[in-house]
């Protein structure tokens, strides 16, 4: 979330007050809350939407509409808001795992994969999202096409964090 800064920059106030009543009233109206330590993070980001049942990706099948259900996308997704994030996927390193340039990525923070997670990862100073593999006490990092090559790290490699879902939009 932004500072109260910049929030008064963006929404063009004259004060920090004006910009902590604002802050306020969306606490109390449920759009933000407070993480353990005061920061400031968005709830229900994707909101509440009908679960409708089961669609058949084989054979088509009889179904039945059930409208009794619904689901915050919250919810299904986001264990751990405080250390949840989005990510623009640039590249198509990872393609064959279904994951596109231009998809966005949920990430949990967690430095401490399994084998064959996909994680975010800095590699000598540089950021990238691969399959986290050990062979041994040999660290290293996979893409998901045949085009590009493991990533073995030089001097360092830290694990951000571990991707947890993949949207993508069908315009």
């Amino acid at each position: 979330m932004p500072s109260y800064a910049e929030i008064m920059k963006l929404v063009g106030f004259k004060s920090k007050n004006a910009v902590s009543k604002l802050i306020d009233r969306l606490e109390h109206n449920g759009y933000v809350e407070r993480d353990s330590s005061g920061k400031l993070i968005p709830r229900n980001i994707f909101g509440e939407i009908k679960k409708l049942g089961v669609v058949e990706a084989g054979f088509p099948t009889l179904a039945e509409e059930d409208t009794s259900d619904s689901i915050s996308l919250d919810q299904l997704l986001i264990k751990n808001k405080d250390s949840t994030y989005m990510l623009t996927v640039k590249g198509d390193s990872m393609i064959d795992a279904g994951i596109h340039d231009g998809d966005m990525v949920i990430a949990e923070r967690n430095n401490n994969p399994n084998p064959g997670d996909i994680v975010i990862a800095e590699v000598d100073g540089g950021w990238t999202m691969k399959y986290f593999r050990r062979s041994g006490n040999r660290i290293y990092l996979d893409p998901a096409n045949k085009n590009f090559d493991s990533i073995i790290p030089k001097e360092e490699l830290k694990i951000e964090a571990i991707v947890k879902a993949v949207i993508r939009t069908y315009k």
